[in-house]
């Protein structure tokens, strides 16, 4: 199914700690562009600093200097002149935007038809990149296929076409994740491994396939910050597995009152995390509902953590009482810093755990018909 997933370099950002920074250098050609261009616009992450940096070309030409830590993703793109009438110009994505790795050295970009062309050397984890790239490129197309009919389907409201385009999605992005495992597998030494690493991985780590892959990074890729980062995903994961005790916290209801994960021993619990403002949790919901009618009186129940933005009480309220939600609910209304949903590694919503009545994981993750499937397994039979 569909996710609402935490950017991952603000994840980075908010978990990496600080390296000793190292100097680049861009200098670039527009070439032949099909407007005049006003500002060159340069961004990416340094550390814990997202980066936006521009400059006003001359003579076709440009040029950037900055430091960053590791390796890095950036995207350079440029920025129109108004049209004769005086109206802004969008850049096209496909045209005006180059993405590409960035090194802790000098490197040159140049263009001749289009800005999105641009050659770049001097950065031997672009070039690694662009075989990864290349090695995604027909599958990623696919899986852009499929997104725009999901959105079309979502539109016209056809619930048929959406369910089918949100299964062909899923399948594509597992095709994807293994693309990323394969290129790592292949190349454990690129500039980019911690990079496909972290893709590999996903929101939902699996501990016993990632951490033998983290570990054969090298001594220096540790140092990166995002590997860092991955290392501490990898830590939670482990104490969020099947088979795990669930950690304890406490977190307001509704009503201000703390309520505990322990107050729920003795029951199956599905500890459920999701938002007002998440569509695919929305989506999701009549089917937590529809099961919890099921079970709720077979010694199940069911534990809301909300990731609603602060100030927004009134929507997450007026949510639990549109998707008609009738069991507990938590939020300390912090949105991707919600203190249990950084406890649990939450970086994707919809996200939900089975808790055993002794406090223990039994599944993750049982979304459309698999929670109602799971319960009846332990209960001998389907709900009432």
């Amino acid at each position: 199914m569909k996710y609402i997933l935490l950017s991952a370099w603000l994840f980075s950002a908010l978990t990496a700690a600080a390296q000793e920074p190292k100097n680049f250098s861009i200098k670039g050609t527009i070439g032949s562009s099909r407007l005049p261009v006003e500002k060159v616009l340069l961004s990416y992450r340094s550390g814990e600093q997202f980066v936006r940096d521009s400059v006003l070309p001359k003579d076709g030409r440009y040029s950037f200097t900055g430091n960053i830590q590791e390796p890095t993703q950036a995207t350079l793109y440029v920025k129109y002149a108004p049209d004769a009438k005086g109206e802004p110009v969008k850049p096209s994505r496909s045209r005006d935007y180059v993405f590409f790795f960035m090194m802790p050295s000098p490197m040159d970009l140049s263009s001749v038809d289009s800005f999105a062309n641009a050659t770049v050397t001097g950065s031997s984890a672009n070039d690694d990149f662009q075989k990864l790239t290349a090695l995604l490129k027909p599958e990623t197309e696919i899986s852009n296929a499929y997104g725009t009919a999901y959105t079309k389907a979502n539109r016209e409201k056809n619930p048929e076409a959406k369910k089918a385009a949100e299964h062909l999605l899923d399948s594509m992005d597992l095709v994807i994740r293994n693309l990323y495992g394969q290129f790592l597998k292949a190349n454990p030494l690129s500039p980019v491994a911690v990079y496909a690493l972290t893709q590999y991985a996903g929101w939902d780590i699996d501990v016993n396939e990632i951490e033998p892959l983290y570990g054969r990074l090298t001594a220096e890729q540790k140092q990166y910050a995002s590997a860092k980062s991955l290392a501490e995903k990898i830590a939670i994961a482990k104490k969020t597995a099947v088979g795990v005790m669930a950690m304890e916290f406490t977190q307001n209801d509704t009503l201000g009152v703390p309520v505990t994960l322990s107050s729920f021993r003795g029951k199956y619990l599905l500890l459920d995390f999701w938002a007002s403002w998440c569509g695919p949790c929305r989506a999701e919901n009549p089917n937590v509902v529809k099961t919890y009618q099921a079970y709720k009186n077979r010694n199940f129940t069911i534990l809301g953590v909300s990731l609603d933005r602060p100030g927004d009480k009134e929507k997450w309220m007026a949510a639990i009482h549109a998707d008609n939600l009738t069991w507990s609910h938590v939020s300390d209304l912090r949105f991707w810093q919600n203190e249990v949903a950084k406890q649990y590694g939450i970086q994707a919503i919809p996200q939900n755990l089975l808790i055993d009545p002794k406090g223990k994981i039994i599944a993750r993750n049982l979304n459309g018909e698999k929670l109602e499937k799971k319960l009846a397994g332990i209960y001998g039979g389907r709900g009432e």
